[in-house]
């Protein structure tokens, strides 16, 4: 099942056709296209579909050789833009590629983002054998083209296609490693402040989705019809919100499997294991100790809000320690991590499991330890071993 949209970066210096060359890979006028060298200066992203894939979205970023004040700062923001894609194209034009391109290249490597080289503009002037051969050591695919006279476009497609890794696309399930079909999945999903009004929040509805796509069944119910449903039923196994993991363990029978939202999510979307291998750190933090949580999504706040105060309270009752806490919303960039003890992560419903990894490696790259809404809620209430367990089986 294609239910993944795989983002696509487009980076090169400026006036190289980046744009001209969105729009012709879409078919659209969605890029502004003009001869002044600088014209994009904040990233812009249209979605599209592309026939092997699904739904993409273009990323045009600005020229990776801006100049003055405001260039740097566009170039930081096209940086930032290599750790929220899946796939890259290179634009080079008139054979022109030195250390800005090699640069870049380097950044695209450091993240693993596949990429294809596009020499645009070849209308004008063809690419040369001998910078062709230079190329080549790089190993990936090298394409002529011309953006306005629509020449190589598909090929260009076709190579983007061959390069995507199907992960970025292809959505794994998210409880197919852990039920069967006939299964009965009971889902605790409070409906408190903090829910919308009039609809699930997405980590449910996706639960509820891939429940039955795996022709298991699902029974949904808030935590005042918990107790009453297990004397009478006895499930395969519940997953609940994690902020009352500590209310449903007390009900739920110890033989029946028990975890959460969260770290389903996590299991799939996530470096599952690079949070178990954090999560315990939680017992090591000391007193003015900073917490980094990493929101995934932007949304108003309240006192009931799960990441902004519930896990920040819960963490400080079981440490007894005087922890601070920063908070980063959706894929804003992670500046001086140097300063936190650890990293907390949300279960990412809202992003890509590429954006998730890339966001992660920084921290891991600095050796921050790094945990899961869930994982840590678990593991501050006592159930961190149960909540995992049906993934090491």
């Amino acid at each position: 099942m294609k239910t993944k949209r795989v983002f696509i970066g487009i980076f090169g210096r400026r006036n190289q056709g980046k744009s001209s060359l969105i729009n012709a890979i879409s078919g659209q006028d969605i890029a502004i296209v003009s001869d002044i060298a600088g014209t994009t200066t904040d990233p812009v992203r249209k979605s599209i579909e592309v026939f092997g894939i699904g739904p993409v979205v273009l990323v045009d970023t600005a020229g990776i050789d801006d100049v003055g004040d405001m260039g740097e700062k566009r170039i930081k923001k096209t940086k930032e833009v290599v750790k929220t894609i899946d796939v890259a194209i290179l634009v080079i034009s008139e054979n022109v590629f030195g250390d800005v391109e090699k640069e870049w290249i380097k950044q695209l490597n450091s993240f693993e983002v596949p990429f294809v080289i596009a020499h645009n503009k070849s209308d004008k002037e063809k690419l040369s054998s001998q910078l062709k051969e230079e190329l080549s050591k790089y190993n990936v695919p090298i394409l002529e083209c011309s953006s306005v006279k629509k020449e190589g476009i598909d090929d260009l497609i076709d190579s983007i296609v061959k390069i995507t890794p199907p992960s970025a696309y292809v959505s794994d399930s998210l409880i197919g490693n852990v039920v069967s079909e006939g299964d009965m999945v009971v889902l605790v999903m409070p409906q408190d402040a903090e829910a919308p009004e009039g609809r699930l929040i997405l980590p449910q509805v996706q639960v509820i989705r891939d429940i039955l796509d795996n022709h298991a069944i699902a029974v949904c119910l808030q935590p005042q019809e918990l107790e009453s449903y297990i004397k009478k039923h006895t499930p395969n196994i519940v997953i609940t919100d994690s902020q009352i993991f500590d209310f449903v363990s007390n009900i739920v029978p110890s033989h029946i499997p028990l975890t959460s939202f969260s770290i389903i999510l996590a299991s799939v979307k996530g470096n599952f294991y690079d949070y178990l291998k954090g999560t315990p750190h939680i017992s090591k933090l000391k007193d003015g100790d900073k917490i980094l949580m990493l929101e995934s999504c932007t949304h108003l706040t309240s006192c009931e809000d799960i990441g902004r105060h519930k896990i920040p309270k819960m963490l400080r009752e079981f440490t007894g320690k005087k922890i601070e806490f920063e908070w980063v919303a959706a894929l804003s960039p992670l500046l001086d991590l140097e300063q936190f003890a650890m990293g907390i992560q949300c279960g990412a419903c809202m992003v890509t499991q590429k954006q998730v990894y890339n966001r992660m490696k920084q921290l891991l790259d600095k050796n921050i330890p790094i945990s899961n809404y869930g994982m840590a809620i678990a593991y501050v209430t006592g159930i961190f071993e149960r909540s995992i367990e049906i993934f090491n089986t």
